[in-house]
């Protein structure tokens, strides 16, 4: 055993010390993009890579695995439809470290297919996930400085983009307006470019509190009807709104209805209140009831 425990010793110092291929996928972003073309890859967006690296740097690899990022330089696309990753070795070397060394790559020649270029230009869209301080959150509508963004690239792709998202503004315990620089998210379209890649972004954060109104509720469908009455013929809303706002929204702004064609085809011993009508960033907390029993005179 002792001699069995000696030999793994040896063979393991012996397996670290030496050079080993290492085979990685990667993903891959396009650099020196020309300008008067657009193109289509016509392959993956991840290419597998073969690296040479010591057997210690490989055991460390396979420990803590992660997924790398390589661009490619599409100057070549000026002449033709084709890149070979052979002939971009040493660009690609210079993305990692000295002593980790790319001998090829899989597959080793990306193909595109070149189209119509075309612009347009569509709406900002910002994406957050904010956490707020106690009786604080967004009393107004968010605004993107600037609101709109040209997107360029290859027609059928341009014509499916109706908005930019930007990348998720994130926070935690906010009780002031934000105003940040949020880039815009390509959701890992390579071949389209924006200008400008970023937006000023303002949310509105303020104090808010709850509000409880009364609404009638309206009838849907009881034309056929001598009359309906439900019971009962309000509703209470309570709903949060922003302080500065308190006295600006009131019942009037709300709609509550029931539909009788529920009753009709479902046969149903009670309606369920539909919401119809709610300002913006008036956010409904609870109705009571949210059934309600009815009579019908024919």
């Amino acid at each position: 055993m002792r001699c069995l425990g000696l030999s793994f010793i040896a063979w393991l110092l012996f397996a670290v010390s030496t050079e080993q291929i290492y085979r990685i996928d990667a993903g891959i972003s396009y650099v020196n993009i020309p300008e008067s073309k657009a193109f289509h890859p016509l392959q993956s967006d991840t290419v597998s890579i073969r690296m040479r690296m010591s057997g210690w740097k490989m055991f460390m690899k396979r420990l803590r695995p992660d997924t790398p990022h390589i661009q490619v330089d599409l100057n070549g696309l000026r002449t033709r439809n084709y890149i070979v990753f052979t002939n971009q070795l040493g660009y690609i070397n210079r993305q990692f470290p000295a002593d980790n060394q790319v001998i090829g790559v899989s597959p080793d020649t990306l193909y595109f297919d070149f189209s119509k270029q075309t612009q347009r230009k569509v709406p900002v869209r910002a994406l957050y996930d904010i956490q707020f301080k106690k009786q604080y959150g967004i009393i107004g509508d968010t605004r993107a400085n600037p609101e709109y963004v040209t997107v360029t690239g290859p027609l059928e792709d341009v014509a499916n983009i109706d908005y930019l998202e930007t990348d998720t503004i994130r926070g935690t315990d906010v009780a002031t307006d934000i105003r940040t620089i949020a880039y815009l998210n390509k959701h890992q379209k390579n071949n389209i470019t924006i200008y400008p890649t970023f937006s000023e972004i303002t949310i509105p954060v303020g104090e808010i509190t709850e509000k409880v109104v009364e609404l009638p509720l309206k009838m849907e469908n009881a034309a056929r009807y001598t009359s309906v009455r439900t019971l009962p013929s309000k509703i209470k809303l309570t709903f949060l709104v922003s302080l500065k706002d308190y006295n600006k929204w009131s019942s009037r702004d709300f709609e509550a209805v029931v539909d009788m064609e529920n009753w009709e085809k479902n046969k149903v011993q009670n309606l369920p209140v539909i919401l119809t009508k709610v300002p913006e960033h008036c956010h409904v907390i609870s109705m009571e009831p949210q059934n309600v029993d009815f009579f019908v005179r024919r």
